[in-house]
């Protein structure tokens, strides 16, 4: 007869059994997303290029059909073009950019792949154009991303780690069989909270009165880590579709980066517009301004 506690320990082990490269992946991505952070300047901007251009060739391998390679050069090109555009202060042009590459892209998809193909060129597009604005908005811009990288992490870990300790009904398990509602509502208020966390210090540090924290800023950061849950949701629904279990292999314990930004690339891209519809200064300064 099997002790009961003996079981949980297994059940508990096997929940825990990636942990190992997960931490070990994360802690190096979360390394050098924070250094180029802070940093800013020509490392932020290399950094996430990159990102965009590896979430482009994920997507559109994902996405399969005809002329796979010269859609991926369209992508490359487009991307690379439209970030310069964005740092050069064109963020008009960088857009009319990705618009174009996204139709001809998905012009040379064939049958059934059209839209996909170009949906592609636009989320990594929408990626490298919402954060680059975003950090570049000066003096906000920094805690932003910094904020956004809080509510998106924090989301993240707690959401994992209360699903496998606590369990309970899954969460959309035709779509993604791993989330709980448990995971999901205990990160959402976490991300939270630990985004009030992180303004807390930038208050201190930047001095900007903005910063600090208040419960306008914590109900956005509610919303913010239910953006991000809702594009990890369209990521894993997407994959099923084309019927990818992981986006790639490129990081272990995670599959590919796609399946580590998702959340942050829809948080990002919903602040970035949030902040345009303020009629602020800046993006990033109209994301502060509440109360």
């Amino acid at each position: 007869m099997t002790n009961p506690n003996e079981a949980a320990a297994r059940a508990l082990r096997i929940r825990l059994a990636d942990l190992g490269p997960r931490l070990g992946s994360a802690a190096v991505l979360i390394a050098v997303a924070t250094v180029s952070w802070w940093v800013g300047s020509i490392s932020f901007f290399v950094v996430w290029l990159i990102a965009a251009l590896v979430v482009h060739f994920e997507w559109e391998r994902i996405v399969g059909g005809a002329n796979l390679d010269a859609r991926l050069a369209i992508g490359t090109l487009s991307l690379i073009a439209a970030a310069i555009a964005v740092r050069s202060q064109a963020a008009g042009f960088a857009v009319l950019i990705i618009i174009a590459a996204a139709i001809v892209s998905g012009l040379q998809a064939g049958p059934g792949r059209r839209l996909w193909s170009g949906l592609g060129v636009a989320y990594a597009g929408a990626l490298i154009l919402a954060v680059l604005t975003l950090r570049s908005s000066f003096p906000f811009g920094r805690w932003a991303i910094g904020w956004l990288f809080a509510i998106v992490w924090g989301t993240d870990a707690c959401a994992y780690f209360a699903g496998r300790l606590i369990g309970g009904p899954k969460f959309l398990p035709h779509i993604s069989p791993s989330k709980t509602w448990s995971g999901t509502g205990v990160g959402i208020i976490a991300g939270a909270l630990i985004g009030l966390g992180f303004l807390a210090v930038a208050a201190q540090i930047s001095q900007l009165e903005a910063l600090r924290p208040d419960p306008a800023l914590f109900f956005l950061g509610l919303v913010l880590a239910a953006v991000s849950q809702t594009g990890d949701l369209f990521e894993s629904w997407m994959k099923r579709r084309f019927g990818a279990k992981d986006s790639g292999t490129f990081i272990p314990g995670h599959g590919g980066l796609m399946d580590r930004v998702d959340g942050f690339v829809a948080a990002v891209v919903f602040a970035a517009f949030l902040g345009m519809l303020r009629a602020f200064p800046t993006p990033a300064e109209g994301l502060f301004h509440w109360m």
